[in-house]
């Protein structure tokens, strides 16, 4: 049962998981300086894995039979883990974390704009549009009004963050037909669905076994898998549990802020004026699309 008043925990919890997630961004900063991008993703969806099953197993859990249900596992398996999951590690080759992380936070209004044509019950008012006309306002100062103009590596590698958001976004609509199934068993199954939608291909086309990586990386790449797949996934559930989606989706604007601190005190990073100016826009926009969500329920 769900609390209506999130108790001091409950807060610790969301706190907790922002910080994870925005060292997420750290740590595939880290890694894909001697992995390959797709072994990245792919490696932590297979520890995550490992992880995953055997607390299934304790929770007394099973697979979901095969059946009609698994064609909504691969497909949030694919949106949910394995393409972001890859696009982010290969657009951080060249884009600091703190950008990462501030291109991330536009996931929550891309879902309101797809909730508009994909659902029934997720309508747009004037504050939802508000808040999605802000934040891709944002996106445009983030990337600079003349990037368009000057296409390049690292445009593209910009690019495929913001694709990652949408494929986030996707994800949170998809994951609806998932609800009703038991939760360990869930994130299990999506674990298997993911690592057999990436492995394949990142041990076809990277060959990481031609590559010199060292202790480092390999660090990297297990903190990601243990604390940003695993652990938060479990976060997020007894979240979920404890208050419900809404109260977690506050976190939206804590893991940007995250992604730039950490980027700075750790990476050294120093993002432009230009960043810090998207980020408030952004942060605004989420903002406004949460009093959207609130006068829609009213």
């Amino acid at each position: 049962m769900q609390n209506q008043t999130p108790a001091f925990k409950d807060y610790a919890l969301l706190i907790s998981l922002a910080a994870i997630f925005g060292l997420s961004f750290i740590f595939t900063n880290i890694s894909v300086r001697e992995i390959p991008p797709l072994s990245v993703a792919a490696f932590r969806l297979l520890i995550a894995l490992l992880i995953m099953y055997p607390i299934k197993q304790f929770a007394g859990q099973k697979l979901p039979p095969i059946g009609y249900i698994w064609i909504f596992i691969f497909l949030s398996g694919l949106f949910g883990n394995a393409l972001p999951f890859a696009l982010v590690s290969w657009g951080q080759v060249k884009v600091d974390a703190g950008l990462a992380a501030i291109f991330m936070a536009v996931m929550p209004l891309s879902t309101i704009l797809l909730a508009q044509f994909l659902t029934d019950d997720e309508r747009i008012n004037r504050w939802k549009m508000a808040g999605v006309l802000l934040g891709f306002a944002g996106i445009v100062v983030l990337m600079g009004p003349g990037s368009l103009n000057q296409i390049g590596d690292e445009l593209f590698r910009q690019l495929a963050i913001l694709l990652a958001a949408i494929s986030y976004a996707l994800n949170a609509i998809i994951t609806r037909k998932l609800t009703t199934l038991p939760k360990y068993s869930m994130v299990t199954a999506l674990m298997l669905a993911s690592t057999i939608l990436l492995l394949p291909a990142s041990l076809i086309i990277d060959q990481p076994w031609d590559h010199a990586i060292g202790s480092k990386s390999l660090s990297a790449v297990m903190m990601l898998a243990i604390g940003s797949t695993a652990i938060a996934t479990l976060i997020i559930l007894t979240i979920i549990d404890r208050c419900g989606a809404t109260f977690l989706s506050q976190i939206n604007f804590m893991v940007p802020l995250f992604g730039v601190l950490f980027g700075t005190l750790l990476l050294g990073e120093r993002l432009t004026a230009n960043a810090y100016l998207a980020l408030i826009i952004i942060l605004i926009a989420l903002a406004l699309s949460r009093r959207g969500q609130r006068a829609s329920s009213c």
